[in-house]
Parts: structure tokens; sequence; C-alpha cells
């Protein structure tokens, strides 16, 4: 165990004087409210029910602006309690001078600085006030009357809160800050997409456009703007049971195959117009289409103009084998194994509300107490991962679930690895800080060619 800090000095003569001052003053009412109100914000359920308060009452801006508080406090909290408390172990101050009806019936058994009740109260507060100032100016005296409650019942010195709450704040603003990056413009530079060679189908004479019928709305929109268009072009409706055969069968025939629908839709259309050696022209029609937004796509109408002037690009194409005797199939966007999939589902939903930065620590925070190491070999090795990541071309964002890419014809696979051992939680949590190229204990992101995974 690590030594215990001694605090000495000028600043710490004045951090106990603050202190026996708090403990010697009368406080009308506070011992009432104080201590009950720093029992409520236990492992943040104040601020939670606060949260679900706003998100059943509130308008739009305001849930988005309680989720970002919640952000911000998982942020404060997940820093608090795996960095601050085992890095500097304060001793907690000595309660002869603290009134007996101040005192906590359970004394805290960690550390005394920093105060994480300061932390998480002024991280949500701020995550709050930076989406939503009106809503922020509520929970300021709040928040600070849980950080005051600390040094009232005698737990923590006012430099602890202090500390705990300028930490809150930075979380808030670093959430912020992840909102924003996530929220700007994703359409790539022109010179970072190759050029390919494509027939050029002035009126879409020649080009075979399958819709999966599932995809809903935006299809319907896509759809619109290719027969207006391109009046010539052969439209195809089907449902999801029978994409595969009837991409195939178009393939066979069409001089472009053209697909409308979201990623996995076109995940299907590429694997048909590479095996039938055909361009495949792209139409957004799905919630998110990432491999669209990455080509620079920002709906139908760019690409039936780049069918009828012939321009098309080159892309890499992620390909993995099944073993001896099994089909290859491809992927435009990523494959992974482990707890990738169910963190890209939690931001998925979480990020159209509060932004895709704070989507992610949210989703890392709801998975870590849930999942289990797989067992794999890794070229050869064996190896024990919470998370592998593959991406197809290199991904920008930080940690294991990273967003967009600039250029998809580098053919490269985008590796991002979370090392099994010991608990999920921190891994996770500190992956998702850890740069897009980078190693950690934790974390490894490389980029190769080829990967054996057994």
């Amino acid at each position: 165990m690590a030594d215990q800090l001694t605090w000495s000095g000028t600043l710490a003569r004045w951090d106990r004087r603050l202190f026996d001052a708090v403990a010697q003053r009368h406080w009308p009412g506070a011992d009432r409210v104080l201590p009950r109100l720093g029992r409520a914000a236990n492992h943040g359920v104040l601020w939670g029910g606060a949260a679900a308060a706003i998100a059943v009452f509130g308008s739009n801006g305001a849930r988005k602006a309680a989720v970002r508080g919640v952000a911000s406090l998982a942020l404060a909290s997940a820093t608090i309690n795996t960095v601050g408390k085992w890095s500097v172990r304060r001793p907690r101050p000595l309660l002869e001078g603290v009134p007996l009806t101040r005192q906590l019936a359970t004394q805290p058994q960690t550390t005394s600085f920093p105060s994480g009740h300061s932390a998480s109260a002024f991280a949500f507060a701020t995550g709050v006030a930076l989406a939503s100032p009106g809503l922020g100016a509520v929970l300021a005296p709040v928040a600070a009357s849980v950080a005051f409650s600390r040094v009232y019942t005698g737990v923590h010195y006012p430099s602890d809160v202090l500390a705990g709450a300028s930490l809150g704040v930075v979380a808030g603003l670093v959430v912020r800050r992840l909102a924003r990056d996530a929220q700007e413009a994703r359409v790539v530079p022109g010179d970072e997409r190759p050029a390919a060679g494509a027939p050029a189908l002035p009126d879409g004479a020649g080009l075979t456009v399958v819709v999966n019928s599932a995809s809903g709305t935006a299809s319907a929109a896509g759809l619109d703007a290719v027969r207006a268009r391109l009046p010539e072009a052969e439209v195809i409706e089907c449902e999801a049971s029978e994409l595969t055969a009837t991409l195939a069968k178009a393939a066979s025939r069409a001089a472009v195959l053209g697909i409308c629908g979201g990623d996995g839709t076109i995940n299907a259309a590429a694997t048909a117009a590479l095996r039938a050696g055909v361009p495949l022209a792209v139409f957004p029609g799905g919630t998110l289409n990432h491999f669209a937004m990455d080509l620079g796509l920002t709906g139908a109408q760019a690409t039936c103009e780049a069918v009828a002037q012939g321009h098309a690009v080159r892309v890499g194409v992620g390909r993995f084998s099944p073993g001896p005797g099994g089909e290859p199939g491809y992927f435009l966007n990523n494959f992974s194994i482990g707890a990738y999939p169910e963190l890209l589902g939690h931001r998925l939903r979480w990020a159209p509300r509060i932004g895709g930065g704070p989507a992610a620590l949210l989703a890392a925070w709801r998975v870590l107490r849930a999942q289990r190491p797989v067992r794999l070999r890794l070229a050869g090795r064996p190896r024990s991962v919470w998370l592998l990541f593959a991406g197809n071309g290199t991904y920008h964002g930080t940690g294991p679930t990273p967003r967009r890419r600039d250029n998809l014809g580098e053919g490269l696979l985008d590796l991002r690895l979370v090392y099994g051992g010991g608990r999920p939680g921190p891994r996770l949590l500190a992956a998702a800080f850890t740069g897009p190229l980078s190693r950690s204990p934790v974390h490894v992101a490389t980029r190769l060619r080829s990967l054996r995974i057994g």
C-alpha cells in the first residue's frame, strides 16, 4: 500500500482552519438538511433522479442537457475512482471538533482527496448548464450545497471539495468538447478519394437499383431522386429475406449495380458487385449511413449526378475467410468480436440526443459490468480480449468505438484491441481515452494488411 500523504505548510494550515471554522459555527437549519442532502448524493442517486425528472418532464433540449450531465458525472466518477483516490492517499479529517449531530452514521473508508461527491455534483451541474443555462442555474446551488455538506459533516477538508469541484467542471467541459467534435462535418475531401473508371449513364440506362423495402422513409426519398434524375434506371424493391438473391441477379445483368439502404444493405450489395465485377452506386437510405458519409455522400442526388457523369472512386474492401473450404465474406465498414456490438448499439441510441462523444462514454459505462472476455488466438498466440475491432481503413476518433474515415482506398485494417484480464470497467474506460494509433497497458491500436484469428 502506498504511504499516506502528509499535508503540511501554509496551505494545509489554512485548510485545517477553515475546516475547524465550519465545525465550530452554528448554521441554522443545516443539521436537518445538509447531512441528508449528502446522503442523497451517495452513488449519484440524487443526480440520477434529477436526470430522470428532466427526461420525463423536460423538453428535447432539456433531455439532451440531462444526458450530458450524466455523461459528465460518469467521466468524473471514473477518474476519481480509478486515479484520484489511489494517487493521493490523504487521510480523512479528525472528527473531534465536529458535533455528533452532524457526523455520518457510517464513515467513508476511502481516502480523502479529492471529494467524489463534489466532483459528481459539479460534473452533473456543469454538463447540464453548458447545454441548458436555465437548468444549470437551478442545479448550481444544489451542487454547491452537496459539496459544502462534505466539509460540514467532517468527511472532507475544504481543499478536497475544491479539487473535486474543479475536476467536475473539467469533466463537463471535456464532454462538451467531445460532443462538438462529433457534430463536425464529415464530408471527406475529394483529393483523398482515388478516382476509378465507370461508365457514364446520363439517363440511367444500364443502372439497376435494388431497394431493401425494410429500410423505410429514407430509402423512399432516395428512390424519388433516382426516378427524377435517372428515369431509365431499373428499380427493384425486395424484402430483406430476398436481398442476397436479388442482388446477385441484378449484378449479373447490370452495367452498374445500385443499392439504396443502410450500411448492412450496402455491405451485401458490395459482395454482389465484387463477385460480378461491376461498379457499385450507393444511394444513402439508412439511419446513419456511415459508409456513404465517409465517401462524402450526403444524399441520393449526389450519387445520381456521379452515375450520370461516370464519376467513381476506388475503395478498399475488407475480406474474411471462415476457414479452409469456407466461402469468404466482405465488409465495407468493420468486423468485430466481443463487446463492440453492444458498445455500438448503446452509442447509436444516445448519439442523436447528446452527440457521439458523450454517447461513447455512456456506452462504455453501460457495458463495463456485463461483459466477459473472449478467448482466441491472434497471429498464432492465445489471447483474452474484451473487444476486437478491425476497421476497413483508418478510422479517426479515440478509443474502441471510432467513428469516421478520410481515405477508403488505403487497403489497411484499423485494429483496436482491449485486452482481457482484471475488471472490464477500468480497461474499457481507459481505452475510451486512448488515441487511435497508440498503445496502453490495456489497449492496442495499429494498422496492418491482414490478421489471423483462431
